[in-house]
């Protein structure tokens, strides 16, 4: 079983205290649904060009833009693949925590799996690695120079199943989710339990358990930003020595640079949110344009599927077929949505 060590610095705790409060102030902000969307778009064009710009994807932040608008761009098929599959590995995330599913092995192959389609070998896509696994450090001129070995292939899926293991309990026990993501990541890092893909997994996977224990602010943060700002930091706040038996286990180091990364966003996320803040609208206007929680999941929902139907918002919302008429009918009235189509083909898209 994993037992991390770890310790509460000032520092540490100075910062969750902040990212709490900031939480408080995000979560309870009402902002315009357009700029909500807008900022949440954002949010997922930014974790996708840096993850995957952290591991040598040249694409620029427009090109990502444009691929998350299913608009062509001229680019390496390779690194086209790794964005649109970065892209679709934050859609599984956001439908995993949709239907409240626990955190499985199952959910972290299938988010490898989607992190390297078409860039790797099928039959390596989201299964362990078979083999020894090695981090490089190139050096121009000179020999390669190996700075890490991960643990032996026969013992990825026993460590693996150690970290699930270890999540689970620490979910129950209440710890805080930051610490929880912080010490997941590091942990893939230190696996390394495929042969392509383990960072971005484990970004992925610390967004993943960020948002599922209710850390997600609204989505709007792109923690992948802070990193890629200084890569350098990164790689040496998550160096963990020479091989995985010998590393230094205390994660008290990496979970100081985890945190305050994390803050740093969550401050830029609350600088916006308290600019775009609607509060002193009068009550009328505000009648208008806050939106409820289940219209806020249709719009979520049409953020990734393109158009919702009746039958999906019956889905989605858990309600009779004739309460989701009545809702989508009235956002449609607000102009918050529009319908397409007729009789039982009608739909509805995004204004």
């Amino acid at each position: 079983m994993l037992e991390p060590k770890y310790k509460i610095t000032g520092k540490i705790a100075n910062n969750l205290l902040k990212i709490i409060d900031a939480k408080k102030v995000v979560d309870s902000a009402k902002i315009l649904p357009k700029l909500a969307l807008n900022l949440r778009r954002q949010a997922i064009i930014r974790m996708t060009h840096h993850s995957t710009e952290i591991e040598g994807n040249r694409l620029n932040m427009n090109q990502v833009a444009d691929l998350y608008a299913n608009k062509k761009v001229d680019a390496p098929e390779r690194e086209i693949y790794e964005v649109k599959n970065y892209l679709s590995a934050l859609k599984f995330i956001e439908k995993t925590v949709k239907a409240k599913k626990n955190i499985t092995e199952k959910i972290i192959l299938n988010i490898h799996k989607l992190v390297t389609a078409k860039t790797m070998n099928i039959k390596d896509c989201g299964h362990y690695r078979q083999g020894p696994i090695y981090v490089v450090r190139r050096r121009l001129g000179q020999a390669n120079e190996v700075i890490y070995t991960g643990p032996a292939a026969k013992k990825v899926p026993g460590l693996m199943s150690d970290l699930i293991k270890w999540v689970t309990q620490a979910i129950k026990e209440d710890l805080n989710p930051v610490i929880i993501a912080g010490i997941a990541h590091q942990e893939i890092a230190a696996i390394h339990p495929f042969n392509d893909g383990n960072g971005r997994t484990a970004r992925a996977l610390a967004t993943l358990i960020l948002y599922s224990l209710g850390y997600d602010f609204r989505r709007l943060f792109a923690l992948e930003d802070y990193y890629n700002t200084d890569r350098q930091s990164y790689y040496d706040a998550i160096n963990i020595g020479k091989t995985y038996e010998k590393r230094d286990m205390d994660f008290t180091k990496w979970l100081e640079y985890f945190i305050e990364g994390f803050w740093a966003e969550i401050a830029l996320v609350k600088s916006k949110v308290e600019e775009l803040s609607t509060k002193k609208l009068n009550a009328k206007i505000a009648e208008k344009i806050y939106l409820e929680k289940d219209e806020e999941k249709v719009l979520d929902f049409l953020e990734y599927m393109g158009k919702i139907t009746i039958n999906d918002a019956v889905d989605i919302l858990s309600i009779p077929k004739r309460t989701a008429q009545y809702k989508l009918k009235n956002m449609k009235k607000r102009k918050l949505i529009k319908q397409v189509g007729k009789g039982p083909k009608s739909a509805y898209v995004n204004v």
